[in-house]
């Protein structure tokens, strides 16, 4: 019998939605940054994005989808969600807070829905890759579908 393919929550949401995706894996044991996940898969950096989960002042959680040789400009991130001021989350309250761990956090299927922004470069991309759930797995999709899938907006981000 052959192995049977792992879902992840995010594939799982993303076939509930019909949304067209493909999956790519690497071996990974540890995280590994954005920037090594897509030198280990022959990606061009700028169709890969990283997943950022930030608390706002209020104490409620916003998911910030941004390029990987990029940096969230918490500023203009606050300024997109309506919060006086947004710091990242606390990596010990990561996987309690999304379902998800470092270096699988995605921006669809987390543990409950939060306000979600994909930086507006994403935009002009025919596709981009994710996380795909769990480490060791990028998700290829068109920005538009990951914005219906993650119930997001665009807005401008980053520094």
């Amino acid at each position: 019998m052959g192995k049977k393919e792992v879902k992840t929550n995010a594939m799982r949401m993303l076939d509930g939605q019909k949304i067209a995706y493909e999956y790519e894996t690497y071996e990974c044991d540890e995280f590994a940054d954005g920037i090594q996940v897509a030198d280990m898969l022959g990606l061009e950096h700028r169709l890969v994005y990283k997943t950022l989960v930030t608390v706002g002042k209020s104490g409620s959680y916003y998911v910030f989808v941004i390029p990987i040789e990029e940096e969230i400009d918490f500023k203009k991130a606050a300024r997109a969600v309506g919060e006086k001021s947004l710091s990242m989350l606390p990596l010990k309250e990561l996987t309690k807070v999304t379902g998800y761990v470092r270096g699988g956090c995605t921006s669809v299927g987390m543990k409950k829905a939060y306000p979600t922004v994909i930086d507006s470069s994403a935009k002009e991309l025919p596709y981009l890759y994710v996380s795909g759930g769990r480490l060791g797995m990028q998700l290829r999709l068109s920005p538009e579908d990951l914005r219906k899938a993650a119930g997001a907006e665009y807005a401008d981000v980053t520094v």
